[in-house]
């Protein structure tokens, strides 16, 4: 029987563990769902290593398969848009949370959750990328939108080591921009200049409290971090400026004033991932399939097996990881 990481709760009692999930178990917990995944690979992000360490109130039914990324093959589909045979990924949607998610061998999902794969990405490249690289892919199409271009200037990208950070910079350098990282982690200065940054400054200049405006110096800004990071990030915005907000892993407060807004023109765009519009969905995932550098994909990705997912979720949260963690679920 294909097998999975199942989270539950009774009362005060969390647990976690990789176990067996039959095929009647799975349509039971999954009756409004209409095409059947044989997933190959999953990921573990942030908000999946909320849940499977129980650090957040993330999960809002028990019993619950985690992962809230998927990448596989159809097994069979009521929905005529998928047949058996195609690729496809899985982003967001409440999976892991609402509805039983991706860290499993074989997943039950909406026809509407699903994207087809791209020719050119493979299922183990799909989940490199992941929410986190489809969510950067969804700051930079925000920030080119908003008439930000390689020729306004040097591009802040926060939480430069985690998912997102990493994979934003990755684009934006491919695309031309200049990329400041914004990082705690000394070390990995070679790794993020690998990826494209042209600079690298330290977290501590952004994470304390600062003044409502600071000396410009950020033509637009991909933050993933939030509070006091995301206030100082508007904070030096140049005027006409504009700032991707997509996280939260300094905190989900604002402590901020509207001086950048009224008095510098700077537009904050709200980024979210799970609910996002299927036709621009796809044009993330065909433009992460032209533009997205696979050998800096493959510099940003670590893989493990299934068994080792939920040991690892207390190593991310603990910033002690870099990049994205693909799952081989079948490993």
């Amino acid at each position: 029987m294909p097998q999975a990481v199942v989270l539950t709760k009774a009362g005060d009692q969390f647990g976690a563990q990789v176990r067996e999930v039959a095929d009647d178990e799975l349509r039971a917990n999954t009756p409004e769902c209409n095409v059947t995944v044989n997933v190959e690979y999953s990921t573990v992000n942030y908000k999946d290593a909320l849940a499977l360490t129980n650090r957040s109130p993330v999960v809002r039914k028990w019993p619950m398969v985690a992962g809230i990324d998927a990448a596989g093959t159809v097994l069979d589909s009521a929905d005529p848009r998928f047949a058996a045979g195609d690729r496809v990924v899985l982003n967001g949607w409440g999976a892991g949370e609402q509805h039983w998610g991706g860290l499993t061998q074989r997943a039950r999902f909406k026809a509407d959750w699903l994207v087809q794969l791209p020719a050119g990405i493979s299922t183990r490249q799909a989940m490199a990328i992941g929410t986190a690289g489809y969510t950067a892919m969804l700051c930079c199409l925000a920030l080119r939108d908003d008439g930000i271009g390689p020729e306004s200037g040097d591009i802040l990208v926060t939480g430069a080591t985690g998912g997102v950070g990493s994979l934003a910079i990755a684009i934006l350098a491919g695309w031309g921009f200049r990329v400041t990282a914004s990082t705690g982690k000394a070390t990995e200065a070679e790794y993020l200049r690998a990826l494209g940054a042209t600079s690298i400054i330290d977290r501590a200049e952004l994470a304390a409290p600062g003044k409502p405006l600071q000396k410009e110096r950020w033509a637009a800004v991909v933050d993933s971090v939030g509070s006091h990071t995301l206030a100082n990030a508007c904070a030096q915005t140049r005027y006409g400026g504009s700032v991707a907000a997509c996280g939260l892993a300094q905190g989900m407060d604002f402590p901020a004033t509207v001086a950048p807004f009224i008095l510098r023109g700077v537009r904050l765009l709200g980024i979210d991932s799970v609910m996002c519009p299927s036709p621009r969905r796809r044009l993330a995932w065909e433009r992460l399939a032209g533009d997205l550098s696979r050998a800096k994909l493959d510099t940003i990705t670590t893989e493990i097996g299934l068994a080792k997912s939920i040991a690892i979720a207390a190593d991310l949260l603990a910033g002690r990881l870099r990049g994205r963690v693909v799952v081989d679920v079948n490993s």
